[in-house]
Formats: C-alpha cells, sequence, structure tokens
C-alpha cells in the first residue's frame, strides 16, 4: 500500500491539470463540461487517496513510509517509474498527453487494472477500507472514456490527423504497458498472501481486460476510420508478460534495491512458490533460487543483496523512454539522440524516444512534442555514492537516525531491522554512465554479454 498509495494520488493531480490543456481544444460546449466535471473528479480522486493514506498511517502497524510517501515518490528508485507514468499526461502535444495517453489508452485500457484489481486483492487480503475508496474512483472513469472517446471520434473525421493519432496509440499503448503492467502487476502477484489457485493471476486479467475488452472490442473498430492500430505491439505485450516473464522481473527489480525504497517486501514462501508453478509454469526454476537467496539475506549483518556477487544477479540497465529497467535482456537496445547515447527496454521504447518525440515526425514539425530529458534516471543521481548517504539523502531513515525505513521482511523486533551502519562500504553506480563511457566496439560486445542475460545461482 506504501508503493501503491504513494503513486496513485499524484497522476491524479497530472489528470486534473491536463483537463485544463485539453478543455480549451474542445470542439463545443458539451465535451468542455466534460472536461471539466472531470478535473473535479480528478481533484476528488487524489484528495480521498490522500486521506486514505492518512487513515493507514494512524493504524497501521508499521507507519513509516506513509508520513513521507509525498517527498519520496520522485525520489524512490522504483517510484520514479510512476512518476514517468503521471507526466506522460502532462508532456507533449495536449491532444497526446491529456487524450490519447491519458483517456484513450490509460482510462480506456488499463483503470480496470489499477482500481479494480488492486481493490480486489486488498479486499481478499482482509483490507476493505482499500476497495472503498478505489472502486468509488473506477466508477467515476466511464465519464472518462467517454469525454476521450468523443474527442478522439471528431479528430477521427480529419484525415490528416491519422498520421499523428497512429503515433500517439502507439506510444501511449506502449508506455502504459510497460508503466503499470510492471507496478501494479508486481503488487497483485507479489504483495498478496492469499494464493487461491482458483482466482484469476494477473495475465488472465489483462488478457480479460486489455486483449479482449479493450484491443477487440475498441482498438480494432478504429480501422475502418483509416486508423492504423499495430497489432504486432499488442501481442509484443503479451509475450512479455507470458513467455518472457516480465512481471517476475520487475518484482526482482523492486525486491534487490529494498534499502532504497521506503516501504518493506518480504521474501516469497514455500506457498508461493506453489501458486506461481500452478499459474506459471516454470516459474519456480527461473526464479525459485532468487527469492531463497532474497530469504536468506534479508537478516541484517549479511552481504546486502543489490551487492552479493554469489547471487549471480547482475544489476539492470534503466530504459531512458519508459524508466522501467531493461528486465528482458534479450530486447534490450541502445542508440544515440541528440549525440548522446541511451538504453532502452525494447525497440518501441527507442523509437519512442528518438522518432515520437521528435520535433519532427514523418516530415510534419511537431514542435509541442515534449523531451524525455533531465536528470531521470535514478542510477546517474547517485553514481558514485555511497549506499547509507544515499538513503540518509533520500530521507529513507527512522526517526532514531539509525534504523532504515524499508526492510527485506515483516519482522517488527527492533533486532532485526536493518541499520544505516548495515549499508555503509557499498557504492552506487549508473550502468549508463559506464556504457557510454565504453567506445563504440567495447559497447556492442557489453550489450550483446547483456542480452544474454544472466544466471542465479543455486541458494543451499
Amino acid at each position: 500500500m506504501k508503493l501503491f498509495l504513494a503513486i496513485i494520488p499524484f497522476p491524479e493531480i497530472s489528470a486534473a491539470r491536463s483537463m485544463a490543456m485539453i478543455a480549451r481544444l474542445a470542439p463545443g460546449e458539451e465535451l468542455r463540461t466534460g472536461f471539466a466535471m472531470q478535473m473535479v473528479d480528478e481533484f476528488r480522486h487524489s484528495t480521498i487517496q490522500m486521506n486514505l493514506k492518512k487513515w493507514y498511517m494512524e493504524n497501521y502497524i508499521d507507519p513509516a513510509g506513509f508520513d513521507i510517501t509525498e517527498a519520496a515518490f520522485g525520489r524512490c528508485y522504483a517510484t520514479t517509474i510512476g512518476r514517468q507514468f503521471a507526466e506522460g499526461f502532462l508532456t507533449g502535444d495536449a491532444i497526446t498527453a491529456a487524450n490519447v495517453y491519458l483517456q484513450v489508452v490509460a482510462e480506456t485500457a488499463f483503470t480496470n487494472t489499477l482500481f479494480v484489481a488492486m481493490p480486489s486483492e486488498a479486499a481478499r487480503n482482509g483490507d476493505y477500507a482499500l476497495p472503498t475508496v478505489f472502486l468509488s474512483v473506477q466508477s467515476d472513469e466511464s465519464r472518462h472514456i467517454g469525454n476521450g472517446h468523443s474527442l478522439l471520434m471528431s479528430l477521427i473525421n480529419d484525415p490528416d490527423n491519422h498520421l499523428l493519432l497512429e503515433r500517439d496509440l502507439r506510444y501511449a499503448l506502449w508506455q502504459n504497458h510497460a508503466i503499470v503492467d510492471a507496478a501494479i502487476g508486481t503488487i497483485v502477484e507479489y504483495g498478496s498472501t492469499n494464493r487461491d489457485k482458483n482466482k484469476e493471476s494477473y495475465v488472465e486479467l489483462w488478457h480479460r481486460w486489455i486483449y479482449e475488452d479493450y484491443y477487440r472490442t475498441y482498438l480494432l473498430p478504429l480501422e475502418k476510420y483509416g486508423i492504423k492500430i499495430h497489432h504486432d505491439d499488442i501481442g509484443a505485450a503479451w509475450d512479455r508478460m507470458v513467455k518472457k516473464n516480465y512481471v517476475h522481473y520487475t518484482a526482482q527489480f523492486f525486491s534487490v534495491g529494498w534499502p532504497v525504497n521506503f516501504w518493506r517486501i518480504e521474501a516469497q514462501t514455500e506457498r508461493d512458490f506453489e501458486w506461481f508453478e500452478h499459474k506459471y509454469p516454470g516459474w519456480y526454476a527461473e526464479f525459485g533460487n532468487y527469492w531463497k537467496w532474497y530469504a536468506k539475506l534479508s537478516t541484517p549483518g549479511e552481504k546486502n543483496i543489490l551487492f552479493n556477487t554469489e547471487t549471480g544477479y547482475v544489476y539492470p540497465h534503466r530504459c531512458w523512454s519508459c524508466m522501467v529497467p531493461c528486465l528482458i535482456r534479450e530486447d534490450f537496445v541502445y542508440d544515440e539522440v541528440d549525440g548522446q547515447i541511451y538504453t532502452y527496454c525494447s525497440d518501441i521504447c527507442r523509437w519512442t524516444h528518438k522518432t515520437a518525440f521528435g520535433a519532427e515526425y514523418e516530415g510534419r514539425p511537431t514542435p509541442a512534442m515534449g523531451r524525455f530529458s533531465g536528470r531521470r534516471e535514478w542510477e546517474t543521481c547517485y553514481d558514485g555514492w555511497d549506499l547509507a548517504d544515499t538513503i540518509k539523502d533520500l530521507g529513507f531513515v527512522r526517526s532514531d537516525g539509525e534504523t532504515l525505513v524499508p526492510q527485506p521482511h515483516l519482522i517488527f523486533d527492533d533486532n532485526k531491522m536493518w541499520k544505516l551502519d548495515h549499508m555503509r562500504g557499498n557504492t552506487l553506480g549508473s550502468p549508463l554512465q559506464a556504457f557510454r563511457k565504453l567506445s563504440p566496439e567495447d559497447r556492442e560486445t557489453a550489450a550483446a554479454t547483456y542480452r544474454k542475460g544472466f544466471t542465479i545461482n543455486p541458494c543451499n
């Protein structure tokens, strides 16, 4: 909940702000009124979510983390992914950001995973406060979906808009998949203690809501109006979820960096292993040893898993486009943009940065598109820092000045809690900065090695 409720209020506020961008473009008073009412909805959503967070802070057994989520949100190495999601509502052309990215894709396709799957899983785990709030949020989304579809259909009437709409749909769908599925898939699958084998897994929900409901009934009919739909991208997203273990590699990444988060994530148990193997055949062979290592190294004084070379884990590059690490190693790509080298999780994310967000798109000037620029990559911000100093700078230390807010377990005995002194002597590094320093030949060799992946060593 600390992770989820840290992320969500910011996208809600960003959505409210984006309505001011798009309302002035509305082709009629009816739509303008709809966008104004949507702005009110988004403010309400953010307010009730912040109040829910306050309720958790006042009642949860370990409130540390809830009290700093708004400050921690843009600094934590995992929630910066959520920041990229929310800023997508405001970055670029108003139609690209507010209509296509937010309304047509995020709200129409992915709010079921955000605001139905999450509350359902919370209820299964005995939390009925979160469903009370978020099912109220989801009830507003049908109006927002209608707003987006109405504006989209008015734009489709002009064939001159088709090229840019196709670009926007491709970018928005892939970014939403990359970010939302990484975060929410991990929370739903790995944050639950309910292991009912009859409940739907995240990919089963995805197939029902994204593939059947959204792709087949919403996107495909747009083709009759002359809009090209990139069917291969839907297939690629599905393959990443099912064949390439995207969510499971994300959970691995979120947990391996636990000291620089502001929540607690515990190891998976034998009961969890059984459920994952039932839902994702072959999961145990790929991830079982990792979670055994994670459990073994969760005791204070053990070599932190982030720096423990015995495990076999190799820290990933981060995608400059979606900000999710390049977790599916075989799909890793890099390219040069404006004289600088960048790394990407997929060729579509490379296309997004280099082509979709360029100053010109297929001969058409697009000066209103934003730029993926600035200090966006977490690892670069703390390149060369000692881990203990990093945690202090992040503000992820409890009131005693020693105990960390994040912990790799849910044990509340002070003797089992990690302190700053356990973290000293470990230096963080930026894979991107190191990659940029290589010669072109060495860079290609390093990329080829990276694409081969890694193997977690057996944990005895």
